[in-house]
């Protein structure tokens, strides 16, 4: 049995619904889907590249759409192409495929690069200086300077 029940977290935790959906639906999909095979490696600190094996594939025939936190990777093969092909065996999986990536925030595609046979797509986590960590100094308690909130004219009211 590979399901995890998330149901004990669910009740002691406050804000983490999305977090567990996530990882159940994700666990839901790769049951299902191994096609094409993935490789997810940390290059530093804030880059990430998700290398698939795509091979057959030509760059005209896959999709790469970036949307806020899901990175989804579509390959169409024409049908045409094995007609008239008589097949003693065929084990190169040839077919449709579609990949889903959840993003964590700030995650953006950084470039997609399609040589022999794989699709390597790099991947950079941005975070905006509004929500990384400031330092805050510490005045003395003799160099308080006292702050007025009060506009100093009517101009500065209306605004």
């Amino acid at each position: 049995m590979n399901r995890f029940d998330f149901t004990p977290y669910r009740r002691s935790t406050v804000g983490f619904d999305r977090l567990f959906d996530l990882l159940e639906n994700n666990a839901r999909a790769q049951q299902s889907e191994n096609y094409p095979p993935f490789n997810i490696e940390r290059s530093g600190e804030d880059h990430y590249r998700i290398t698939l094996a795509v091979a057959g594939f030509k760059d005209n025939e896959i999709e790469i759409t970036a949307q806020q936190n899901l990175l989804l990777v579509a390959g169409n093969k024409g049908s045409d192409e094995n007609e008239g092909k008589q097949f003693l065996h065929m084990g190169i999986a040839n077919r449709n495929f579609e990949r889903r990536f959840e993003l964590a925030d700030f995650v953006r595609v950084d470039n997609a690069i399609l040589s022999d046979g794989l699709l390597s797509i790099d991947l950079v986590r941005e975070i905006p200086d509004a929500m990384k960590p400031q330092k805050i100094e510490i005045n003395a308690g003799d160099n308080v300077t006292k702050i007025d909130h009060k506009p100093k004219n009517s101009k500065e009211k209306a605004a």
